[in-house]
């Protein structure tokens, strides 16, 4: 269902954390114009965990009018209280979105028969396709292959995954449950350089933080590898390989994308919102070196 590059879209801000929809706007078209499959707002990239309610609805209602059927928009719907995430879910639909995606919830992990609750809470609570988001590194537990399959079995609205997880075997074996199930399932990598692995092993593509900042780079590599141009292709990819350095270059990998999303060109805010450590002006030296960009 869902195929290609989709972009964790960064929350742009002024540096007092309003929400900057000029700015924003400006990103989106750029997005779009690039060739990017769909845009993801309030991923963990958009800080998720930091933005209120009615600032969420505010800019998915803003952002689905923006890429006016340019790119497919997603809405990400992870909170700590489940009334919040039925209804962004239902807000999301309202809007005129085209899925939403939902993070385990975490503190407490949930067991399978409580995530089964879950997802299938929020699969019912409207009519927009889920997309999964399995980040075990931050939520503490994993959507394994067996309890993906389960969930799009009973529920088929569920029918995609963004698995963040650095190895390729688990996107793998998640591919290999989940498509007994549903043929179509979608399955995406959350590491940008995952991109030919992911689609070696039978995957759709890439939701991945670095093409906020050099989003033609992956539009291209899409397409080379959909034309059987795999020269090109690796190519592509092993420019990302070497932007993946930017990731290191800040406390927090948010302010990392923040800034290289700067660097390349649009004057946004670097500010994250606290408790965080903001970027300095070495680090962003070190970001501009590393994508190419004199400052």
């Amino acid at each position: 269902m869902f195929d290609g590059v989709f972009c964790p879209s960064v929350t742009v801000t002024d540096d007092e954390g309003n929400l900057d929809l000029d700015l924003w706007g400006r990103h989106i078209d750029h997005l779009a114009e690039a060739g990017i499959d769909g845009v993801l707002l309030f991923g963990s990239i958009g800080e998720f965990y930091s933005v209120s309610l009615e600032d969420k609805k505010r800019a998915v209602s803003f952002a689905v009018e923006r890429a006016a059927g340019r790119m497919k928009v997603f809405v990400g719907v992870g909170d700590t209280t489940f009334s919040n995430v039925l209804e962004l879910s239902r807000h999301a639909a309202r809007s005129g979105a085209d899925a939403v995606l939902a993070v385990s919830p975490y503190y407490f992990g949930p067991s399978p028969q409580c995530a089964e609750r879950y997802f299938g809470a929020i699969a019912e609570a409207q009519d927009l396709p889920v997309v999964l988001y399995n980040f075990p590194a931050r939520t503490g537990t994993d959507l394994t292959p067996d309890l993906v399959a389960s969930l799009a079995a009973r529920h088929p609205a569920i029918c995609g995954i963004k698995d963040t997880v650095d190895c390729i075997s688990h996107t793998r074996e998640v591919i290999g449950a989940v498509r007994a199930v549903n043929p179509e399932f979608s399955v995406l990598s959350g590491f940008d350089e995952y991109y030919l692995a992911n689609r070696s092993s039978g995957g759709n593509g890439v939701l991945c933080g670095l093409t906020n900042a050099v989003p033609e780079v992956f539009s291209r590599m899409d397409k080379a590898y959909k034309a059987g141009d795999l020269a090109e292709a690796f190519a592509c990819s092993q420019k990302i390989s070497r932007y993946m350095a930017v990731y290191g270059c800040a406390d927090l990998f948010v302010s990392a994308v923040k800034g290289a999303v700067a660097v390349e060109g649009l004057p946004i805010s670097t500010r994250i919102f606290d408790p965080a450590v903001q970027l300095d002006d070495a680090q962003m030296e070190r970001i501009a070196s590393i994508l190419g960009v004199s400052r």
